[in-house]
């Protein structure tokens, strides 16, 4: 049976409280040889590869696709409304931070349930939809973090990047481009997820649990140092993601700490770059966070329905054709053969496919819904202490009373 209500905390979390049935919004149930699925990629039509490859996968499964997209941040809270209507969508693609949330208020089927195929993608890319020993949706490819570099503003410092291999040679390098007359190093330090998202490498390569926000102080002292010393400007504490990426494009900086979906720009900037991975405090590759989508099916009341679904959703993020797909969303696939093809297409990509390697789910370790409470006290912390309302220390030993 489909669940009766989704929890009203959940709803209450995306102010939709009022009455689900009064919302306009909602679509309408479709027919029984029609299935709908749901994404987060406005920006593709019709004639892109990846509504082609929804509507491959359809033909397959012996149905008609009705495809709806919706911007990231709207998807959730109509997924919600649709549940406590009954008109969930029967495949939904969704930003894997929020496959926990969906599956705790009982809109996801596990994989199990409706044979949901995920053994050919890397378990640490998997590990963003298992709750409680139970997998939800897979993921149909990943971005993550790593460094792009100047490579003009580098060797007028004389500074060799693959000499970079752990904080002291980063610092090292930063006080070197800083003495040639350079810019050092830009990233995100936003009071959002994104700052969050681009603290996490540096918390984890420190060997930080978000269990224990005070065991990454120094990572959050290593930034810190970064504004003191001048290597990076006061601006990151407001930068976002893109803002952060225009000020690496002035050609005036020597990094910037940035994912997967600027190559697309770095190609166009006008000098010559590289990437090279984010360092642990002590050496070897950090874990940067995962982004990107899971394919999942919402629960129906069905379960013929229900495992149809789950051979479209199989469909979709099947070696044979989710190469087309990540092709087009500038992401690394979750398929490790997959990744293969791509660096053979691309010899670039070889630094990215290392960086997922690594790369560890924003909601793993069992955190689920528990993250977004560690999550906000975090980026909180890094505020406080980049501006010097408090010592790192203190920043982050508030934010963990905050997030208990």
């Amino acid at each position: 049976m489909f669940p009766a209500s989704v929890p009203i905390r959940l709803l209450a979390a995306f102010g939709l409280v009022a009455s689900v049935a009064a919302c306009s919004s909602a679509p309408t149930t479709a027919t029984p040889d029609t299935f709908s699925v749901w994404d987060p990629y406005p920006q593709f039509t019709a004639e892109s590869e990846w509504a082609k490859t929804i509507d491959k996968c359809g033909t397959e499964a012996g149905v008609k696709i009705q495809r709806q997209a919706y911007d990231t941040t709207d998807l959730t809270g109509k997924v919600l409304l649709a549940a406590q209507q009954g008109t969930a969508p029967h495949v939904l693609v969704l930003d894997n931070p929020v496959v926990s949330t969906l599956a705790e208020a009982g809109v996801l089927k596990t994989n199990q349930e409706v044979g949901l195929d995920a053994s050919q993608v890397s378990p640490n890319l998997a590990a963003a939809g298992t709750m409680n020993g139970q997998t939800y949706g897979t993921p149909i490819g990943a971005n993550t973090l790593a460094l792009y570099y100047n490579k003009a503003v580098l060797t007028g410092a004389g500074v060799d990047p693959a000499s970079i291999k752990d904080w002291d040679s980063l610092n090292a390098a930063l006080a070197k481009v800083k003495a040639s007359g350079k810019k050092g190093i830009t990233f995100s330090a936003i009071g959002t997820e994104e700052g969050t998202f681009q603290f996490l490498p540096w918390f984890w390569g420190a060997s930080g649990a978000l269990t224990d926000l005070p065991s990454g102080k120094a990572a959050l002292e290593l930034w810190k140092s970064w504004l003191d010393n001048g290597y990076a400007p006061n601006s990151v504490v407001g930068n976002t993601q893109t803002t952060s990426w225009q000020e690496f494009a002035t050609g005036e900086y020597a990094f910037t700490e940035n994912g997967t979906w600027q190559l697309g720009n770095a190609k166009k900037a006008g000098f010559e770059y590289g990437v090279i991975p984010i360092p642990g405090r002590t050496g070897g590759t950090a874990p940067a966070p995962t982004g990107g989508e899971f394919v999942t099916v919402p629960a129906q009341n069905n379960k013929d329905t229900e495992a149809k679904a789950g051979r479209i959703a199989s469909c979709l993020t099947a070696p044979d054709k989710v190469l087309a797909s990540d092709t087009a969303l500038t992401y690394i696939s979750a398929v490790p053969s997959v990744q293969q093809q791509q660096v053979a297409a691309q010899p670039e990509l070889a630094v990215w496919v290392e960086a997922v390697k690594s790369a560890k789910g924003r909601t793993g370790d069992n955190l689920g819904t528990k993250y977004p409470k560690i999550s906000q006290p975090l980026w909180g912390a890094v505020q406080a202490a980049l501006t010097g309302a408090k010592t790192p220390e203190a920043a982050l030993r508030d934010a963990q009373a905050s997030a208990k």
